[in-house]
């Protein structure tokens, strides 16, 4: 089985039709309006959005790799309206500007809906909702929390199910309960990505590729090629921050691992169900997420090894076979009828941890340097809220533009304190995953039929709770 399964390659994503060209790096010194740094989605939005609003900037993309090699062209598909940080925000600014966060990623869902239809971007967008499951008594309970917290920021439209109701949308073996909102769907990441691309470069954006960049100052982007100058540089490097000078404290890049199988005949299909084609989620601590493909795949991610010394990053997708092996008992776990199925790409990415585990979208006026992400695992839309926000205070900041709603939302501007330096970091968050592995075991075990209380000292240290 291990020898059939392709290990890297960057994702599964791009086996069909390879890796793109890559574009021209920078070929020297250079100055724009505006200098993005990061050709992943955030970068990419902030960019689309920013010479849709004002065609007469000059706006210049530096991609390390080739726009979508990071968590863009790795992640799991899911467009869906969650955001990091909300409760944090609820604390810090009051519930009202958390709904009003909410309510903006609901929108947001709609919104690259809209976009990459107008665009004409064929991203296999299937919009079925997002279908959270719970099996085990505990998991159970932390839904319905779930349920509930949702409903008080204002998401009237979300339905609790049972264990009959949930199986009538997907046969997850034990699935006792299930919440499912609207505001989600599946997506191929990386035909979004390259069709994002296309369609800020045919709007006049001047995209490098195969430039990375090694330090950021106000007004310039420093690369081995050269350095671009500009009255605003924006940092949209999400998991891969650390690599820039002076960022490895900044964000934690935290590893998340994915498989995808074979396309599934119809037999197997039919024991599972799934016609919906929501994107699929557990209430685990270490929890997984799935999404049924446009061509009858099942692509399931989890954690795997959350955490490389030194805030390394992996060598091209590759992942651990004992990552891999743990992904397909888990798939099989939930779905006992793709025992047999072949796995055929197993690849790693990573996405960025801020230490209050909240996302965020700044632009320092007094030097003109802008940054978004800390995303958690949630970048697909909220990506595009980020990009949309940047817009909006670089458009307020140079005078082209006043307050808008996104620029008053909770996220802007909010500042959190560096990641412990080495060992500590490494070792808090093994920590932190071995005491959510083992409160899931015993939750499975039937050992509590509540949250695990060294999941709970888990969640308080580390800033999540």
């Amino acid at each position: 089985m291990a020898g059939s399964t392709v290990n890297g390659g960057i994702s599964f994503w791009y086996a069909r039709d390879g890796l793109p060209a890559p574009r021209e790096p920078l070929p020297g010194d250079a100055t724009a309006d505006v200098c993005v740094i990061g050709g992943g989605y955030t970068g990419l939005w902030t960019a689309y959005y920013l010479k849709k609003a004002a065609p007469f900037l000059k706006i210049t993309v530096l991609e390390a790799r080739f726009c979508g090699y990071g968590a863009s062209g790795r992640n799991g598909g899911w467009l869906y309206n969650g955001i990091a940080g909300r409760d944090r925000y609820a604390r810090l600014h009051g519930h009202d500007a958390a709904v009003r966060l909410q309510r903006a990623m609901n929108d947001t869902v709609a919104e690259v809906v809209r976009t990459a239809a107008e665009e004409r971007i064929d991203a296999d967008i299937h919009a079925g909702g997002v279908l959270e499951v719970a099996y085990t008594p505990a998991q159970a309970a932390r839904l319905k929390a779930f349920h509930a917290g949702e409903l008080a920021f204002g998401e009237k439209d979300r339905v609790l199910r049972g264990a009959r109701e949930t199986a009538e949308r997907v046969r997850v073996a034990g699935a006792v309960a299930s919440t499912w909102t609207p505001h989600g769907a599946r997506l191929h990441p990386v035909k979004l990505v390259k069709g994002l691309a296309a369609a800020v470069a045919d709007l006049g954006v001047t995209v490098h590729e195969s430039t990375p960049v090694t330090e950021i100052r106000p007004q310039h982007a420093v690369t081995p090629y050269g350095t671009v100058r500009a009255p605003y540089i924006l940092r949209c490097t999400e998991g891969f921050t650390a690599s820039v000078k002076g960022q490895r404290r900044t964000w934690l890049p935290m590893n998340s691992s994915m498989i995808a199988t074979e396309p599934l005949p119809p037999e197997v299909w039919e024991t599972i169900g799934w016609e919906g084609r929501e994107t699929l989620g557990d209430m685990a601590h270490a929890y997984i997420y799935a999404q049924r493909t446009a061509d009858d795949r099942i692509a399931l991610g989890g954690r795997g090894v959350p955490y490389r010394y030194g805030s390394r990053t992996d060598n091209d997708g590759r992942t651990q076979p004992a990552t891999v092996r743990a992904l397909r008992d888990m798939l099989v776990r939930l779905f006992p009828t793709t025992a047999g199925v072949r796995i055929d790409h197993a690849w790693s990415g990573v996405l960025g941890v801020p230490r209050d585990w909240g996302a965020t979208v700044t632009l320092d006026r007094s030097t003109g340097l802008g940054w978004a992400g800390g995303y958690v695992g949630s970048g697909v839309a909220t990506a595009n809220l980020a990009g949309r926000t940047l817009r909006d205070l670089i458009q307020r900041d140079s005078g082209q533009a006043g307050d808008t709603e996104l620029t008053g939302l909770p996220w802007v501007n909010h500042r959190v304190r560096r990641w412990e330096p080495e060992p500590l970091r490494w070792l808090g968050v093994q920590a932190m995953y071995a005491a959510y592995r083992g409160a899931d075991r015993r939750e499975s075990a039937g050992l509590t039929v509540e949250t695990d209380r060294i999941a709970r000292l888990a969640d308080r240290i580390s800033g999540r709770g």
